[in-house]
């Protein structure tokens, strides 16, 4: 063999293993056994309580060693709290756990930045309260992570602005940041958050406008913030005043110039009171009806201000009847009779005129009246709902029961903004929803091009009417059918498919005739049968809705027979098993996800029972309901008090899958 060929060879088994040793070293941590990887991270752990990790050895297999949680021989879940744990957590070595789902490392004592977790992008739980974390969190500390559902930062020492893509999480469900210092403003929240904690920081700044129902305990303990639901008033715009440590100028020298600011200020305020007066006092002289303005597409549609106009000429023409005292008269005809009554301080407020003056399209139309939507000149879109039959109770009686309804504060139901009150009909004034009613994506969606509801959106839907309702029962506790009226039309729905109650508590003063003829509650078994409703008649209400959800049957098809309703349908196809032809086939794929809805199904039906006796009433429908999953097997034995059955185990981040209706 010639030296050079020799040379060559040699160096190229000298080469060969050193590669092969040097590839083996550097094998990433994701290509480990969870054997392998979790005692990879047991090594940058620095346990300070005595044998705490004792059972972590090699000659046992991990799912045996405590606070380690698995399903199917796979790592899911750690549950390290109270250990005294300091030093490092791993996240390179956590990464080769590819089941891992939850983390809870509460109650220890590491120290340093927060860990870059968004290396874990399907983790659903996270907790590290109690700790000593510290130092800026990152913006995008968060990014990825699309199936995070809880995270409790909690008594920690974190400083900063609250991370933005924390806020952007899809699925967050709860948020624990109190006990930090964290600085700035609350950012906006994608979405309705079941927890939420931020007291005992430094944050300044408006509260913003989605937190404005917020138990104000949320926010104590940061004096920089301002706005609803606390009293203190923000500046407009917001100034951030300076630290009451820095030097102050002497008062002798600012002395002058404050007198001179105070004597200008009260000058203009002089003169602006003056063109006031006088604008006032010309404007009482011109008549009220000279403005020529042409009708808008609201007042076209409504003919309310043609109703004004009719009713003004018929007072000067001393024909309309029924009017009262001639005061009530003045105020119909007057400038009261623009005027809208705001039930929520918290809201930007309008009158009659700048409705009327909007650009209108009609919503829907039913029994009652019509709604429609409205955009304001502020392009902030409202929808007015006109209501005819709404005579049943007076003046002061309707007034005193929509400041009852306009109390009334929860998630899942659309507050009533202002309303206003005439004889004839009354306007009801409410936000919009994006998404419409729960009637049109159930039963139109289709046919509009736009996919159906799946099952979880389903489920979540569910339980948000039945934590409204509930709400209702305990709030309005004096009325025997707090909503009355529940219904697939009355549910309404937002951008994250969160549903929002609307046409509650309107029993009291709807015509008594008309209420009988059209309204939900008086359809019910106890009405039908012995003239009366009940306290349980929302909850048939709430099973009627819940059997339509599932099975896309619309229940009035029904109604035209006096033999069948959709109860007695399911009934008579419904026999304790599975039966693909009772549901909508929109509801999609559904693997591990039957007997969640099967149960959902038997809940609907106990909701829909005849017998008022046999029947749950609303908090046991409720119990029910919220034990209910999104897919078998979400059981999480994590026995922590701060996990709840939302953190699931599946390895592929879906909710069901593989089996259709079809």
């Amino acid at each position: 063999m010639p030296p050079m060929q020799a040379r060559t060879l040699s160096v190229y088994n000298v080469m060969v293993p050193l590669v092969c040793l040097l590839l083996f070293f550097s094998t990433p941590t994701h290509g480990l056994s969870d054997f392998e990887a979790i005692l990879k991270f047991k090594e940058s752990l620095v346990v300070g309580q005595e044998n705490a990790l004792a059972s972590w050895n090699a000659k046992t297999p991990p799912c045996t060693w405590s606070g380690v949680l698995c399903n199917g021989g796979s790592i899911w879940g750690l549950q390290m709290e109270n250990l005294e744990l300091s030093g490092s957590i791993d996240i390179e070595a956590l990464s080769g756990l590819t089941s891992l789902r939850t983390l809870s490392f509460m109650n220890n004592k590491f120290e340093g930045p927060f860990p870059d977790f968004k290396k874990l992008a399907a983790l659903k739980s996270l907790y590290l309260s109690n700790n000593q974390f510290g130092g800026d969190i990152p913006g995008d500390a968060f990014e990825g992570m699309g199936w995070l559902k809880k995270v409790h930062l909690a008594q920690n020492k974190f400083t900063g602005q609250i991370p933005s893509s924390v806020a952007k999480l899809p699925k967050l469900l709860e948020l624990r940041l109190d006990g930090n210092q964290f600085t700035g403003e609350i950012p906006e929240f994608e979405h309705q958050l079941h927890l939420l904690n931020l007291s005992n920081n430094a944050l300044t700044g408006p509260i913003p406008e989605s937190l404005s129902m917020t138990d104000p305990k949320v926010f104590e303990g940061n004096k920089g913030l301002c706005g609803k639901p606390l009293e203190t008033e923000c500046d407009s715009p917001y100034i951030e005043h300076p630290p009451q440590s820095e030097a102050r100028p002497k008062s002798s020298s600012r002395g002058p110039l404050v007198i001179t600011a105070i004597v200008a200020a009260l000058t203009i305020l002089i003169i602006l009171g003056v063109i006031f007066l006088l604008n006032r006092s010309y404007k009482n002289k011109q008549p009220r009806l000279a403005v020529k303005t042409g009708p808008s597409s609201l007042q076209k549609k409504t003919g309310i201000r043609e109703a004004d106009q009719s009713r003004r000429d018929r007072k000067k023409a001393d024909h309309w009847k029924g009017s009262g005292t001639t005061k009530r008269m003045g105020a119909a005809a007057g400038v009261e009779n623009t005027k809208l009554s705001f039930l929520r301080e918290d809201r930007e407020k309008f009158d009659l005129q700048d409705l009327l003056k909007a650009s209108a399209e009609i919503l829907g139309s039913g029994y009652f009246g019509a709604s429609y939507k409205a955009v304001l000149s502020s392009g902030q879109m409202m929808v007015v709902k006109r209501f005819k039959q709404m005579n049943n109770a007076g003046r002061d009686e309707f007034q005193e029961h929509m400041k009852r309804l306009g109390r009334l504060m929860h998630h899942n139901l659309l507050s009533i903004v202002a309303y206003y009150y005439r004889k004839e009909e009354k306007l009801l004034v409410c936000d919009f929803a994006e998404r419409g009613s729960l009637a049109i994506n159930l039963h139109s969606n289709q046919s509009l091009g736009k996919p159906s509801l799946d099952w979880p959106t389903r489920l979540k839907i569910v339980k948000g009417v039945a934590k409204g309702l509930f709400y209702l029962h305990q709030d309005l506790p004096s009325l025997m059918a707090p909503h009355g009226h529940l219904k697939s039309s009355n549910v309404l729905l937002t951008k994250t498919f969160e549903p929002l109650l609307t046409d509650y508590g309107l029993i009291p003063l709807i015509n008594q005739e008309k209420a009988q003829m059209h309204m939900a509650a008086y359809r019910s078994p106890e009405y039908l049968q012995h003239r009366r409703i009940t306290k349980k008649t929302d909850v048939w209400g709430l099973g009627i809705l819940i059997l339509e959800i599932l099975t896309g049957k619309f229940p009035a098809n029904f109604s035209q027979s006096s033999e069948e309703d959709l109860a007695s349908w399911v009934n008579s196809g419904f026999h304790g098993v599975w039966a693909p032809s009772l549901f909508d086939k929109g509801m999609g794929k559904t693997s591990h996800c039957e007997g969640q809805i099967l149960k959902l199904l038997t809940i609907g039906l106990n909701c829909c029972e005849p017998d008022v006796k046999k029947r749950l009433d609303i908090g046991q429908a409720v119990e029910k309901i919220e034990e209910l999953k999104e897919r078998e097997g979400d059981d999480d034995d994590f026995y922590s008090t701060y996990v709840s059955e939302t953190d699931g185990r599946s390895s592929k981040g879906v909710s069901c899958e593989s089996i259709s209706f079809a």
